[in-house]
């Protein structure tokens, strides 16, 4: 069984999902019995409704439940070291010498907006391993992308 890492707070974040999807369970389940008082089912649009949402609900806590049975909590202040590794937060320098800061995260909590991301991304994959000056091309939907390495930090 393949480990899922994530930071802490990721770890977190599922949990408090879980417990909201698993809170809906039973509101669901009052939605559908009182459609199905309503009569005939055939034409009964808010018991199909209710029923594709529980499907959707079941489904949603079935990933979740195995993300978490499957994570490998990760605490970047408890790591060093001179390469890029998951949880590193990375300070590049991009084609125009603008800089960018990266941190490295699981898929569940990567947010580009907030310089996270994913250690499945094409950037990402391309950064682990590298070190401080060390140039990285990476090839993204919008084309080809230069960085240099400035700083490696696990805060």
């Amino acid at each position: 069984m393949e480990k899922v890492p994530m930071l802490a707070e990721g770890y977190e974040q599922l949990t408090r999902d879980l417990k909201a999807l698993r809170e809906e369970r039973p509101k669901i389940v009052d939605a559908i019995e009182e459609a199905r008082a309503h009569g005939d089912l055939s034409e009964n649009a808010e018991y199909h409704a209710a029923k594709e949402r529980q499907g959707q609900v079941e489904a949603q806590i079935a990933e979740i439940e195995d993300k978490v049975s499957r994570a490998q909590i990760i605490d970047p202040a408890t790591l060093s070291g001179d390469k890029i590794i998951f949880g590193a937060t990375v300070h590049l320098l991009d084609e125009d010498d603008q800089p960018v800061i990266y941190q490295i995260v699981g898929q569940t909590e990567a947010d580009a907006k907030k310089g996270r991301i994913s250690y499945s991304s094409p950037l990402a994959r391309a950064l682990i391993g590298k070190k401080v000056e060390d140039e990285v091309e990476v090839t993204v939907p919008s084309g080809d992308k230069f960085y240099l390495v400035n700083k490696i930090e696990f805060v």
